[in-house]
């Protein structure tokens, strides 16, 4: 009786250590679907500069809201690749208006899923233009099998993480800052 006991116990605990391991991980830990994005955001490593920089913005309440939004989300390393001293000017508070602008962009109504993407890109002949929260414009396209964002300076960030779904939303995660005009 005594074994059949552990073998419940085991068996439970694996089962459960299963369940966890189908929420993805960002940034060393899981990202929760019932979660918002900030939520899930902050408890990212790979995303502090992101998280400090919606803090300074003002738009933690915004991303918090019910959306639903497409986020596409630059690790620390994407800001690492912009010239040096750009994120600590776009963090003062009288560059708040051009880190918000910069933010938004990075931002698109809607839940756009990797699948939804690739779907519109298809149809719109090899890519297909996102108006995002900013006003601007985003175009997706693919290469290679990936999805890449050419931003309006001529800048391009590919998803190397995407689908990460979020209770109002959906976040991407791209390796490099996109920029509007």
């Amino acid at each position: 009786m005594r074994l059949w006991n552990s073998v419940s116990v085991i068996t439970l605990a694996a089962a459960s250590v299963a369940v966890a391991a189908k929420n993805p991980m960002v940034g060393g830990q899981e990202m929760f679907p019932s979660k918002d994005i900030v939520h899930n955001a902050v408890n990212s490593a790979d995303h502090t500069t992101l998280v400090a920089a919606v803090k300074a913005a003002g738009l933690v309440d915004t991303l918090k809201g019910p959306g639903p939004f497409t986020v596409f989300a630059p690790t620390n390393a994407a800001f690492t690749k912009l010239p040096a001293g750009t994120v600590e000017t776009l963090l003062k508070p009288e560059n708040k208006e051009m880190l918000t602008k910069i933010l938004t962009y990075h931002v698109v109504a809607g839940r756009w899923s990797a699948n939804d993407l690739k779907k519109q890109i298809k149809a719109g002949g090899g890519k297909v233009e996102l108006k995002t929260v900013s006003g601007d414009t985003l175009t997706a396209m693919t290469h290679g099998g990936m999805i890449v964002l050419h931003d309006g300076k001529g800048g391009k960030a590919t998803i190397t993480q995407s689908d990460v779904f979020q209770s109002n939303g959906v976040i991407h995660v791209i390796d490099s800052v996109v920029l509007p005009d």
